[in-house]
């Protein structure tokens, strides 16, 4: 019987209108109901996902949400913060330095804004900040609080651009950081120790929840972690290959109604 549900955001749980579809939320209803616990887990910032929280009552007092790729694990209700592991000043000096070097836009995060330092800014930060509902803003480096604490900073370019950046992103960023891809034209750097899955086992791990009990739906890069720690690991048809490749399961796409199709047939029946 598994206890804990894990689902992924974009590509996921939405569809390609960042929509909850009626198929989905009645089966989210139904898994709820027979007590298992649903918590979203996103690289979105707080803001990009709030709104979803209300519409799903995923908001009552015993209800968690993983944010930032893992980098925020805290209650819905309460706002209390369980777990949190954030890049610093110091990191961001040398992310901003590489992104000079490589030629590459990139863009950060506090816990309130987006921020770019890139005078010419990019669409996908536009994008990213329209998707997420979060304020961003243009900052000269030297503007930049010293204090800042950041859950993550993303390098941002044109799919096949971006490739011949990673190619290239010397090893001291490598040891230093979690570098994970979690759409074709982003990059997010991470604290080292934060990822899904490890966010996943310390809630599950709070509420006493054993890893056999944890289901995981995702898609892309960044939910591998997540998929590889659950008892059973949930591919969408739309993930890709990486995916596909460990899941103990493959659904359909998120345009079909795959986290439906995955609850009814793992969960409720």
């Amino acid at each position: 019987m598994y206890k804990l549900l894990a689902i992924d955001m974009d590509g996921t749980l939405l569809n390609e209108h960042h929509e909850v579809t009626i198929e989905v939320r009645e089966a989210l209803d139904q898994v709820r109901a027979k007590g298992v616990k649903v918590v979203l887990c996103t690289g979105r910032p707080l803001a990009g996902v709030q709104s979803y929280i209300k519409k799903l009552q995923l908001d009552g007092e015993e209800d968690f949400i993983i944010i930032n790729n893992g980098a925020i694990v805290q209650n819905t209700s309460t706002n209390e913060v369980i777990s949190k592991q954030f890049l610093n000043y110091q990191d961001l000096t040398l992310i901003h330095q590489i992104s000079y070097e490589l030629q590459t836009p990139m863009h950060f995060f506090d816990e309130n804004c987006l921020y770019t330092t890139n005078k010419l800014i990019s669409p996908y930060t536009v994008y990213e900040a329209y998707v997420t509902k979060i304020p961003f803003r243009y900052t000269a480096f030297d503007d930049v609080p010293r204090d800042i604490e950041i859950p993550k900073a993303m390098f941002i370019d044109e799919p096949a651009l971006l490739n011949q950046t990673i190619e290239r992103i010397p090893a001291i960023m490598k040891e230093r950081y979690m570098l994970v891809k979690s759409m074709p034209f982003y990059l997010e750097i991470l604290h080292k120790e934060v990822n899904k899955g490890a966010a996943i086992k310390q809630l599950a791990e709070k509420l006493g929840i054993r890893r056999e009990e944890v289901l995981a739906i995702g898609d892309n890069a960044n939910d591998l972690p997540m998929i590889q720690f659950a008892g059973c690991g949930v591919a969408m048809g739309n993930a890709i290959p990486a995916i596909k490749a460990i899941a103990d399961y493959e659904t359909t796409s998120n345009n079909e109604n795959g986290v439906a199709r995955a609850i009814y047939d793992l969960l409720l029946t």
